[in-house]
């Protein structure tokens, strides 16, 4: 005669969905954190439910991670504004006290005002919205590069430091494209992309550096163009690569990009000549260099990375 079972069908159904109860609470983590987001909950939790589920059961932990990325990019917006601004009343300072001439404290804020906010970028966070915080920066700045240069209310440590001859008419020219470059470049190409950081390393470094060592040994003129030189091209060539390619290499180096370096110095160096050759063009009376560089650039990358 068979053995009856001491546990009635009823009580067996009580038991397996308390035992199933026990083991879910026992082996969901009570917190997980928000600076993660929702991956290190679901490594926890791997084969006892999915990621709808978790979420499901700790509905605070999306909100306090949205909060969290909110705060940072929050944060990150208003240091970089800030540094903006040191760098251009630094530079103002040095002028003023005849440290250094008008012309080149211009020139070095058209270099390091590009450069420091590419180099920004990995200060905000991981959120989706990121770059749109980053854009905000040089947004700000193009706000007010509108607002002097139609005389709405000048300031003329902003016409000083970043004019040729101080009208602010000049604020709509070149550096309005110089801003508007940078915009294009956080909010369409971010830092998972070559493309945006050689741009403005061609355009900030590369073209920056090429005016300043083409006033001092430009005597040796390029044919096609009396108003540039060999040494400004040269150095134009030289600088805009390096840069980019460090660049390159502290994305990399952060995770950001993944580099195949026995191509990549061949096709940096290819866009370097693009960008060289177009900035050496006798246009810059109809095409302003701030915009023709960038634009030359982005194409090259993008044919050269394909992203």
């Amino acid at each position: 005669m068979a053995a009856t079972s001491p546990v009635s069908p009823i009580s067996h159904q009580l038991l397996s969905r308390s035992s199933s109860r026990f083991w879910n609470n026992a082996m969901t983590p009570r917190f997980c954190s928000p600076v993660f987001s929702i991956s290190p909950c679901l490594i926890g939790v791997a084969g006892i439910g999915s990621a709808s589920q978790l979420r499901a059961r700790h509905p605070l932990i999306s909100s306090a991670a949205t909060t969290d990325y909110l705060l940072h990019d929050v944060g990150a917006t208003v240091a970089v504004l800030g540094g903006a601004y040191a760098l251009v009343l630094s530079f103002e300072s040095l002028t003023k006290r005849n440290v250094i001439p008008q012309s080149l404290s211009r020139k070095l804020v058209h270099i390091l005002s590009g450069l420091l906010f590419v180099i920004s970028w990995p200060i905000f966070s991981e959120s989706t919205l990121a770059r749109y915080f980053a854009a905000f920066v040089p947004l700000v700045n193009c706000s007010r590069l509108v607002i002097n240069g139609l005389s709405v209310s000048p300031d003329s440590t902003l016409i000083k430091s970043v004019t040729r001859e101080g009208r602010p008419e000049e604020l709509l020219k070149g550096p309005l494209f110089y801003v508007l470059a940078l915009l294009v470049s956080v909010l369409f190409f971010w830092r998972d992309s070559p493309t945006g950081m050689i741009s403005l390393a061609m355009m900030c470094g590369g073209d920056g550096i090429a005016d300043i060592m083409g006033r001092k040994f430009g005597s040796e003129k390029i044919p096609y163009n009396p108003r540039k030189s060999w040494a400004g091209s040269i150095s134009m060539f030289i600088f805009g690569f390096f840069i980019s390619i460090g660049l390159l290499y502290y994305y990399s180096s952060l995770g950001y990009l993944q580099m195949k370096w026995e191509t990549t110095f061949a096709r940096v160096a290819m866009i370097s000549m693009v960008a060289t050759v177009v900035e050496s063009l006798p246009i810059t009376d109809q095409l302003d260099d701030n915009v023709s560089v960038p634009l030359a650039t982005i194409l090259a990358a993008f044919v050269s990375f394909g992203y």
